[in-house]
């Protein structure tokens, strides 16, 4: 494909749009890259011709997805459980020994336990303290342990960039998920933005990607549940939940030169959801 463009006699060039978002010869990392938001991170990272590390605790779909992706460009599958520090460490260890370096890591692994508010097992006094537990191991404890393992080799590189999964639930309250969720992705968004300041010394960038209602194993899974696409889409200006490759392009920026001087951002992608704030019924 021609990197050049006719149009109305003017003569267009690409050359600055593929130096800006170049991301060949990345080496990256994504975990929770079985399913949803983390598939769709790894494949569009592949497609563009980065060498990619798909971490999953799931086999079936580590295996399913790289599977898919064999074809695309390089892609490795890696079974881990993020809430293992030792597992994480000894993988991200292995990624640099490998490949002698680690661009980009994607800390993007995360579950969602209990329900929300408008649920009466899921108010203040009657949800489950277990299930508070089992999710900060992974959407909190599990991001920590991601990024703490990045960050060691980065700073040797003095370079790399580390991308979060926030969620809007982290920036507001939220009425469809649980307590455990809405404060492990609150503490996620301030995890961001304080190794932001401190990485920022060695050029290394942290940022957060804050997604609203997308139809993954957390938001609502494929084929489309009705109740659940009515319920969020009453609440989103754009009317709908998101697809998964919605959020190709906000991760190209953020592993490419194009995201140099974007640090300690937290972004919604959202269709809007943060404009307006769902409300409980009356008890």
């Amino acid at each position: 494909m021609s990197d050049d463009k006719e149009k109305d006699g003017r003569r267009f060039t690409f050359a600055a749009l593929q130096e800006l978002f170049d991301v060949r010869g990345t080496v990256a990392l994504v975990t929770g890259g079985g399913s949803g938001l983390g598939e769709a991170m790894a494949t569009v990272l592949v497609e563009c011709g980065a060498r990619v590390v798909v971490a999953d605790r799931d086999q079936d779909r580590l295996d399913r997805v790289v599977r898919v992706l064999a074809d695309a460009g390089h892609a490795e599958a890696a079974r881990l459980d993020v809430a293992d520090r030792t597992a994480v460490d000894t993988l991200v260890d292995d990624v640099v020994a490998r490949h002698g370096r680690i661009d980009a890591v994607f800390a993007n692994a995360g579950i969602a336990l209990g329900a929300g508010p408008g649920q009466p097992d899921g108010q203040l006094d009657t949800f489950d303290l277990a299930e508070w537990t089992t999710l900060f191991d992974v959407n909190l404890y599990g991001v920590l342990n991601t990024m703490r393992a990045a960050a060691r080799h980065m700073k040797r590189q003095r370079a790399g960039s580390i991308v979060v999964t926030a969620s809007t639930a982290g920036l507001r309250a939220d009425p469809f998920v649980s307590y455990s969720y809405v404060v492990a992705k609150a503490g996620v968004v301030n995890l961001t933005r304080q190794a932001a300041l401190d990485l920022a010394r060695w050029r290394i960038r942290v940022n957060a990607i804050a997604p609203g209602p997308f139809r993954t194993a957390i938001g609502g899974q494929r084929p489309k549940d009705p109740q659940r696409e009515a319920m969020w889409s009453a609440v989103v200006p754009l009317g709908r939940m998101g697809d998964p490759r919605e959020i190709r392009g906000l991760t190209v920026l953020l592993a490419s030169p194009a995201s140099s001087f974007m640090t300690g951002g937290v972004y919604p992608v959202d269709g809007g959801a943060l404009l307006q704030a769902p409300g409980l019924p009356e008890p």
